[in-house]
């Protein structure tokens, strides 16, 4: 590349590097508690899990079920019930004050063999709660949301100008070089490349999906305006179905557990909720896979009459942000991933706090008696270029 191209790359780099490093080094902290939370919930004693029982421990009835977690808040209205991917023993009951998306929401934890309430645990309070919050969207909802997906294709900016900017920058240098004897600048700046070059795919992924998981309050949005509106044609107009007119809901899971068989149950939203309509008990249903666990199958059962209504394929873009959601955590491959997951998102840590030190150290760049014009470089600066040269190799002498 000439300078004029050199100079340009190195201006994206810099200022897309620039405004969202401070925002990628919070959700880079916060998302390696995150990595590890059912192991750091086992160890906060916050994790509920169902007693051991033989397997053949017959359930009680769901209707059952929600009618003891609604005991406990008969004020409000279910939402949704869930159960864990590797414990059948246990559902969760979600309770609002009306079906309507909401922060103010009571969990009770009940056996599903014996239906006792095992707890009523709080997932809006304590250090995951905040670590959670602080990555997903700031504590500022849905526009908390989109402003760090913003700065996530900021990163992707940063991250392809980076690569653009590698090759001119280290061809003098074998791959790996940290000059240790050199200034501490200049020993940072090859540290912040290489790692950065080392965790170039990884990063991308990580925020390319984190990216993707920003929309998904949108994306599932537009799924009921594309695909459930016209399946619910029959239904318009027609209220939400009172709670004294619904049919059994377990019957209902009888009716789509046979629609889909093979496949296991991963949470049922009811009529007027989000994933739902005002007329269905609609069943998420999951592979047995670990890839496909993380993929969803819709059973929309009638409410009154429990016979299933329809069971639509999942449109591309859910699919992308299903399979996004767990790759942005390391969750496909257990212990193992998670360990690899955290130690890159360490390295990355350190790639953008290197970046902010070359930064703000940029004065010193260049000695004294060297007339070159300072420029940026990956994430701090990139190689002088003296006058309008086509060949930046001068430059690179200078500066390296």
């Amino acid at each position: 590349m000439n300078s004029r191209k050199i100079k340009t790359w190195a201006w994206v780099h810099k200022w897309s590097s620039l405004v969202c490093t401070v925002f990628m080094l919070l959700l880079c902290i916060t998302g390696l508690p995150l990595i590890f939370h059912h192991e750091i919930g086992h160890l906060l004693g916050t994790e509920v899990e169902a007693p051991k029982m033989p397997a053949d421990t017959p359930r009680i009835s769901l209707d059952k079920v929600l009618e003891i977690a609604k005991a406990k808040h008969p004020d409000r209205v279910v939402q949704f019930a869930s159960q864990p991917e590797d414990d059948d023993g246990l559902w969760f009951v979600t309770l609002t004050p009306t079906p309507a998306p909401t922060e103010d929401f009571k969990s009770v934890a009940v056996d599903a063999r014996t239906g006792v309430v095992l707890a009523q645990p709080k997932f809006d309070e304590g250090f995951m709660y905040v670590m959670f919050k602080l990555h997903v969207d700031l504590f500022a909802g849905l526009a908390g949301k989109l402003f760090l997906g913003f700065m996530g294709f900021l990163l992707l900016v940063a991250i392809v100008s980076g690569v653009v900017l590698y090759s001119p920058f280290m061809r003098k240098l074998d791959f790996g070089t940290v000059r240790r004897e050199k200034r501490p600048r200049l020993k940072w700046l090859d540290l912040h490349n290489l790692l950065g070059i080392v965790t170039l795919v990884w990063l991308f992924v990580v925020g390319s999906t984190g990216m993707i998981n920003t929309w998904a309050d949108l994306v599932i949005k537009y799924w009921q305006y594309d695909q459930l509106s016209t399946l619910l044609a029959p239904y318009k107009n027609e209220p939400v179905v009172a709670a004294s007119e619904r049919g059994s809901v377990q019957r209902s899971m009888d009716q789509a557990m046979q629609r889909t068989p093979g496949m296991k149950l991963s949470f049922i939203a009811f009529p007027g909720t989000a994933f739902s309509s005002p007329h269905h008990n609609t069943f998420f249903m999951r592979g047995n896979e670990p890839f496909t666990s993380k993929l969803l199958q819709p059973v929309l059962v009638d409410a009154k009459t429990a016979e299933v209504t329809a069971a639509p394929k999942m449109p591309w873009y859910l699919t992308a942000l299903l399979v996004s959601q767990p790759l942005h955590f390391g969750d496909y491959g257990g212990m193992p991933m998670q360990i690899l997951w955290a130690l890159l998102d360490i390295a990355t840590i350190i790639v953008l706090g290197s970046g902010l030190y070359l930064w703000l150290k940029r004065g010193n760049t260049v000695p004294a008696k060297t007339p070159a014009v300072p420029t940026t470089t990956a994430q701090g600066r990139a190689p002088p270029v003296s006058g309008p040269q086509s060949d930046p190799a001068p430059a690179m002498k200078a500066q390296l």
